[in-house]
């Protein structure tokens, strides 16, 4: 078993993304506002954070963080420009210039003028910084080699070619031909070197951010997303990892979902597919990559959400050229002795898998076997079934993680009171909570969550606030308009977390 399911002893926490979080510069940062939402919760006796991915997204895709550029690096969004300024070398960035009104929407134009003005911070580090903080970074760079130098890389080549889709870049790059790829080190130095700072600022603040959160005794859960974008540079500097034609680099098949009750065409996602099996068993490079990919999970998270688990039991499988995802097959994924590799390597993983959808009795068995906590949705519950797996009265086992909802999901709010519900459901969810009160349906639903078995319950900090549709975070299928949430200055207070405690003190979490 690889995680003892007594780690997960009746707690909750709050489920926001660093972007989320007020701040001056358009986006959350981590900075002074992040360690004030640890204290708040702290107030709340809270004793986990989760997160979405923190990889470095890309306007292409809407800013998607399931669609990052890496799926090592930060984002740059989230630096704390305040703590940069405050270093000796950093000459004067100006902030009042890039500081914009609060607001609940991402000001991502903003963002990027912020990071953009981190390129004078860089400047002022290569002149000013003393020889000890110089030698971080370089030990910072060299410690960080395997994954940083081609990071830096396919972002300074991605804006010197205007795309990301690097099979479409020159044979000799998008090959990676040695010669042509020093050629281009050589050429672009001081834009990557620019870059490779930028992560080491992230880095930097992103562990200082952690160990605050750990004296407060809150864990961190990151989410980590199975498949990675196909421009990115995970996919550029590893294409034995990957199901790529051997010229091109196109995509032989892409990831996706078959028919189902909600789309008769499936979902045809478009991410490339890992190369799982060879002759002799799982492939050595992909082991190798995905327990890279693992310890650096571990490096930043106490504890990961896998998603999409059940990928890793069987996928389906589409042909690249397909125009959607109906024409595809079922594969088998690398199950167990995948993970019993990756314990060897690395040790227990503190993994609560992401075991949502049509799950099929395989996926539940390589679940149980190792010994990953699941996931059940309040959302999911109520169809009128008294047997639904996500009606808390059926949960089979305290070794579950319970979610109001989750990033895909409407605020509890909107999903009681909007078009995703009708009368007659309405009903039956007030008669199931025993609910007389029909306003501000978020407090009995969420207190449903804390009174269930489930060891762990997390709450959306949307639904701690009792906000409505218009503050979800990702509406899965819609092409823009989504990641873009944040909560203003003080809407959070210490009174809504102090009541939190007082509920989940009856509970027993706290």
């Amino acid at each position: 078993m690889s995680v003892n399911p007594e780690k997960y002893t009746r707690a909750w926490g709050v489920l926001a993304h660093l972007s989320s979080l007020p701040g001056p510069f358009g986006i959350g940062t981590m900075g002074r506002e992040a360690e004030d939402f640890l204290d708040l919760l702290t107030v709340g006796k809270a004793r986990y954070w989760q997160i979405l991915p923190l990889g470095p997204t890309s306007p292409v895709f809407g800013h998607s963080p399931y669609s990052a550029v890496s799926a090592f690096a930060g984002n740059p969004f989230f630096i704390n420009l305040e703590a940069v300024q405050s270093n000796s070398w950093c000459p004067d960035l100006n902030l009042a210039s890039l500081s914009v009104p609060e607001s609940h929407h991402v000001d991502f134009s903003a963002a990027i003028r912020a990071t953009e003005a981190l390129q004078l911070a860089f400047a002022g580090f290569n002149n000013h910084a003393t020889p000890e903080e110089q030698q971080k970074f370089q030990t910072y760079q060299r410690d960080q080699l395997f994954w940083l130098e081609d990071y830096a890389l396919f972002v300074v080549l991605s804006r010197h070619f205007q795309t990301g889709y690097w099979p479409s870049w020159p044979e000799e790059l998008r090959l990676r031909d040695p010669s042509a790829i020093t050629r281009a080190r050589k050429k672009f130095a001081n834009e990557i070197s620019v870059e490779a700072f930028l992560q080491f600022l992230f880095d930097q603040q992103w562990n200082r951010l952690r160990q605050q959160a750990g004296k407060r005794g809150i864990r961190i859960v990151g989410d980590l997303p199975i498949y990675v974008n196909m421009d990115s540079a995970d996919t550029w500097s590893n294409p034995s990892v990957f199901d790529l034609d051997p010229l091109t680099r196109a995509p032989n098949r892409v990831a996706g979902v078959p028919p189902d009750y909600f789309s008769s065409t499936g979902q045809l996602w478009g991410n490339p597919l890992y190369r799982w099996q060879g002759p002799s068993g799982l492939v050595s490079d992909t082991s190798d990559w995905w327990t890279l990919r693992i310890r650096n999970a571990l490096d930043r998270f106490d504890v990961i959400r896998l998603d999409h688990f059940r990928g890793f039991a069987g996928y389906w499988a589409v042909p690249a050229s397909a125009p959607t995802a109906e024409s595809g097959s079922w594969e088998k994924g690398p199950g167990i002795s995948f993970f019993r590799e990756l314990e060897q390597r690395l040790g227990p993983l503190p993994v609560i898998a992401e075991d949502l959808g049509e799950i099929t009795p395989d996926v539940e068995a390589l679940r149980r076997e190792l010994g990953f906590p699941g996931m059940k949705i309040l959302q999911f519950a109520f169809d009128g079934d008294g047997h639904n797996i996500h009606l808390p009265h059926n949960f089979t086992s305290p070794n579950t993680v319970v979610y109001t909802g989750t990033h895909d999901n409407n605020t509890l709010n909107g999903w009681f009171y909007g078009p995703e519900n009708s009368d007659a459901s309405r009903e039956y969810i007030r008669a199931y909570l025993n609910a007389t009160n029909p306003h501000d349906m978020h407090l009995p639903l969420t207190r449903l969550a804390l009174q269930s078995v489930a060891r762990l319950a997390i709450v959306p900090v949307q639904d701690l606030l009792g906000y409505g549709a218009e503050c979800r975070m990702n509406v899965p299928g819609r092409g823009e308009g989504n990641w873009g949430w944040k909560w203003k200055s003080q809407s959070l207070s210490a009174e809504i977390m102090a009541g939190m405690d007082r509920i989940c003190h009856l509970y027993g979490r706290t």
